[in-house]
């Protein structure tokens, strides 16, 4: 019995035909190899829907969207915002406080001191009322703070210094460093007014001093 001819490049066309797992993946949308294949799980992941969870997953986090997990904008997974950055308020600002005695080399040397009844003067020995802290403004401005009393160091506009338990623009003074290495301290608000001691420890007007005098320089 003879059997049927084979008709030759059958077998190849029925071959061609059949749809390859790279085509499926064309017509899906994900391109590359079918999904069943790790290639195509990576495809898949990179896809416009891979793309879409991923976004959605970082935008819920609270990252950028696009930035890899751990990258700077990306989501940190357990990492706990800092209370400034969570309100925008982004790096919390640091200022450094000096403990200092500020010493005027007049008469037998005083110490300036804020005390309790908001009196400013100078005391020869170290004393509680004559810590203060000092602490930056703004550049090359501080605020003299009275550790012990918690009055401000302060200067009116007739040059008088006083105690005030409040923080104003009287309480800013202007830092300058002196070529005999000492501080003298000029009225932030009232230019040409300076902080100064008398030889007999009591505050001089600052309207009646100036930073040549040696009343006005101080050794923190």
């Amino acid at each position: 019995r003879s059997s049927a001819p084979q008709l030759p490049g059958r077998t190849d066309r029925l071959t061609d035909a059949r749809p390859s797992g790279r085509d499926v993946g064309a017509r899906d949308g994900r391109g590359g190899a079918a999904p069943g294949g790790p290639a195509g799980l990576v495809s898949a992941l990179g896809g416009p829907r891979g793309r879409r969870r991923t976004h959605r997953t970082q935008r819920h986090a609270g990252g950028r969207a696009g930035a890899p997990l751990g990258e700077p904008g990306g989501a940190l997974v357990g990492a706990p915002a800092s209370g400034s950055a969570a309100q925008g308020g982004g790096r919390p600002k640091r200022r450094i406080k000096r403990l200092r005695r500020l010493y005027c080399n007049v008469g037998i040397g005083f110490h300036l001191q804020a005390l309790p009844d908001g009196r400013i003067g100078g005391a020869h020995a170290d004393t509680r009322d004559s810590l203060l802290e000092l602490s930056p403004v703004e550049r090359g401005v501080v605020s003299i703070f009275g550790v012990a009393s918690r009055f401000f160091v302060a200067m009116s506009s007739k040059g008088k210094l006083y105690g005030s338990p409040f923080f104003t623009d009287e309480c800013k003074f202007k830092e300058m460093l002196l070529p005999n290495n000492y501080n003298a301290y000029e009225s932030y608000k009232y230019p040409g007014m300076f902080i100064a001691l008398s030889k007999n420890g009591k505050t001089k007007k600052g309207n009646r001093v100036s930073p040549t005098m040696k009343v006005t320089h101080f050794l923190p």
